[in-house]
């Protein structure tokens, strides 16, 4: 496997592979088991797989959540290795930014709810990252987990949007044991936080079953909310329940069409989010 730290390094490598099918994993490092298994996705379908690792300053509005990201970049890579990638792309922010962006990228809609209300630039910077990575990797293939639902939705408008030429495979959520979803940030929580994080997950499921019992969303809302009075380590910033292709807010579930039921959430310090589809 080989690492690189520089986009000139990285291109000239990639070059002797034009001909074979290349496919793409962007992280931020920390890896867990729901980005290996993009990865082996990866290795199956293509000749090439290459994984970034870039904790990208540009789409962090608080900075101490960026000072406290966990870097583990030497045990990515032995991750990495093990699971078949062929190359890894981990450059400074520096490298990636010797001048700051000046360009903006406005996704409509959706900069305007949930991810996007809540962390207002966070999308131009998502926008603005993954189109250097996809200009510099130019893959056949990318591959994205669907816990970060908005962020599909976000990365789906820029490759249509701006004709890039590849296709985007989005993977099912890996979860625990527990049903918590696999995240770099659980590596942030205390034991008793930790032990109270599946309470997320239990709550979109109670969700799940109050609306195919018939129930509006804002009476799913309402019980969500007294679900949480009993666990006020919680602070819930956002439970919304959408279209799962426009993730556009609906007042009941369809049958016929999917539903995503989507949740931010702070715990001890710690923010989540999750999602379930169904």
């Amino acid at each position: 496997m080989k690492v690189f730290d520089t986009i000139n390094e990285t291109e000239n490598h990639l070059k002797s592979f034009q001909n074979k099918s290349i496919g793409f994993v962007p992280t931020m490092g920390a890896l867990h088991e729901g980005h290996i298994a993009l990865i082996k996705k990866s290795v199956a379908k293509n000749d090439l797989t290459v994984c970034s690792i870039f904790v990208n300053p540009t789409q962090f509005n608080n900075p101490e959540d960026l000072k406290k990201y966990p870097r583990t970049l030497d045990e990515d890579c032995k991750m990495l290795e093990e699971a078949g990638c062929d190359v890894v792309f981990a450059p400074t922010a520096e490298e990636m930014y010797p001048n700051l962006p000046q360009i903006k990228l406005n996704f409509g809609y959706l900069e305007e709810i949930m991810e996007g209300k809540f962390r207002p630039g966070h999308f131009n910077g998502v926008g603005i990252v993954v189109a250097k990575l996809f200009n510099i990797v130019k893959p056949n293939k990318t591959y994205f987990g669907q816990k970060d639902i908005q962020q599909v939705a976000v990365i789906n408008r820029l490759v249509k949007d701006l004709s890039f030429d590849l296709e985007m495979i989005v993977c099912d959520t890996i979860r625990e044991n527990d049903g918590l979803a696999m995240s770099s940030r659980n590596r942030r929580l205390s034991k008793g936080a930790r032990d109270l994080a599946p309470k997320i997950y239990e709550s979109l499921k109670l969700g799940e079953k109050l609306l195919l019992a018939g129930e509006s969303t804002e009476s799913v809302k309402s019980k969500v909310s007294e679900f949480y009075l009993n666990y006020p380590e919680f602070e819930l910033e956002y439970y919304e329940i959408t279209d799962f292709e426009s993730l556009e807010s609906i007042s009941e579930h369809n049958p016929k069409r999917r539903t995503a039921i989507i949740i931010a959430a702070h715990l001890g310090g710690v923010r989540l989010i999750d999602n379930h589809v169904f």
